[in-house]
């Protein structure tokens, strides 16, 4: 009986020892990530407001583009690849460095403060990554759970922006390697998710959340319609990710000065802004997607002008993320398709929020949870389809290069490149 209890508690000691492990660094790296995130979402909030209160901000965006290259120069993070470093990392590739975080902190609310085109998740990424590698190298955590730890700040800091753990959660273990999901990292994951949510929470600050209205019955013509615009989604979602890496390429082949570079792309966005005249396409556009989901789209075109102003402004070197410009897209291309087809406006704009978010990342799971937790479930059956077909036919095209798509999404066989880069793994040890 004795030696029978003590194989039972051999068996379950490791257990609780990572357990142990994971509050302690989760819960650190939660706390960090909510506090950076709570701060990191209020600068840009007074940053988009004084944009607003002073229009004339948008001539500065030129010097803001020259302050954020000479930032990054003198930091040594000139060549810094943004969100894929910190994707990358997860896989055991360079460590993301601490000063990586005041960097994209502060090139973010400049981006804002000037009028770039740009939303915050992708700023959010690197700042979680890269908070949770220091508090790594600071416990001296080893290379595998480190790179648990830098899924988990992803995790936290987007949790901290968004107000959505679980899909928070998903999305940094789903994003990585699409097909394979590292689930000794869910807990961690989920654990700092959770508290750094419930920090600006804490702190009086909301998360995202939207009011849905329009929602059909669960019929055959229903989801036929959701799932009609489901595909338009992902064919849209690969002419995104094609303008997206396109213009960043295009700018750096043409203009490899990155001063000449970002006095460019500042010029373009100017220029644009006085032209279309609104001032819709500036930013991260919160208040335009709030308005498509209430059925409300100023022009049916607003999708291609924001991919355009989205596609400038990151491809010249200015700092943010790709995921709200994403919603942003998705939502009023949704909003304004849906009469087309039969649905209600509102509606269509959160299917196209949410099969647009599901085609440009590759994250089904994430992306149908996120439904959830921004719209309810009382349309979870529409999102999951939404989610199913833009993700089956969005093919290999992410907004981030340095993801890797493991299985094939037409058949159950690793993918072909992924197999390719296994294979030279092998013969490279």
């Amino acid at each position: 009986m004795g030696e029978r209890l003590k194989n039972r508690i051999r068996e379950v000691l490791p257990s609780v020892l990572a357990l142990l492990r994971w509050l302690v660094l989760a819960g650190l790296t939660g706390l960090a990530c909510g506090l950076a995130g709570a701060a990191f979402s209020w600068c840009v909030a007074k940053a988009a407001a004084l944009r607003g209160d002073f229009p004339w901000l948008l001539f500065f965006m030129p010097l803001a583009g020259l302050a954020i290259v000479f930032c990054y120069r003198i930091t040594g993070m000139e060549n810094d690849i943004g969100t894929n470093q910190i994707i990358a990392s997860v896989r055991g590739g360079a460590r993301p460095p601490l000063r990586l975080a005041p960097l994209i902190f502060l090139g973010s609310v400049l981006t804002h403060l000037t009028g770039g085109s740009a939303g915050r998740e992708g700023a959010a990424l690197q700042i979680g990554g890269s908070l949770a590698a220091g508090i790594g190298r600071l416990l001296r955590v080893d290379e595998k759970n480190t790179n648990i730890l830098i899924q988990g700040g992803m995790a936290g800091l987007f949790a901290a922006l968004f107000g959505t753990p679980v899909a928070a959660a998903v999305f940094s273990l789903e994003v990585v390697n699409v097909g394979h999901f590292r689930f000794a990292a869910l807990f961690p994951c989920l654990l700092s998710a959770l508290i750094a949510g419930a920090v600006p929470q804490a702190l009086g600050l909301p998360g995202e959340g939207y009011l849905l209205s329009g929602v059909p019955e669960a019929a055959v013509l229903p989801l036929v319609q959701t799932g009609v615009l489901a595909v338009a989604a992902a064919v849209l979602s690969i002419l995104f990710c094609l303008l997206m890496h396109g213009t960043g390429r295009a700018c750096k082949k043409y203009l490899p000065n990155p001063c000449l570079r970002i006095l460019a792309g500042a010029g373009l966005v100017i220029l644009l802004t006085l032209l279309e005249g609104s001032g819709d396409y500036n930013g991260a556009g919160g208040q335009i997607i709030e308005h498509a989901v209430e059925g409300r789209v100023r022009v049916p075109w607003a999708f291609a002008l924001k991919m355009l102003f989205t596609a400038l402004t990151l491809g010249a070197g200015f700092k943010g993320g790709e995921i709200v410009p994403t919603l942003f897209i998705g939502s009023t291309f949704g909003c304004a398709a849906a009469p087309l087809l039969g649905l209600e406006p509102s509606f269509g704009a959160a299917v196209g929020m949410i099969a647009l978010f599901c085609g440009v990342t590759n994250c089904p799971l994430a992306s149908i949870l996120l439904s959830v937790e921004l719209f309810g479930s009382g349309a979870l059956l529409f999102f999951a389809l939404a989610c199913a077909l833009a993700f089956l036919l969005s093919g290999r095209f992410s907004l981030y290069s340095s993801q890797k798509i493991v299985y094939s999404k037409l058949e159950a066989r690793l993918n072909d490149q992924y197999q390719t880069e296994q294979e030279k793994e092998r013969l490279s040890c």
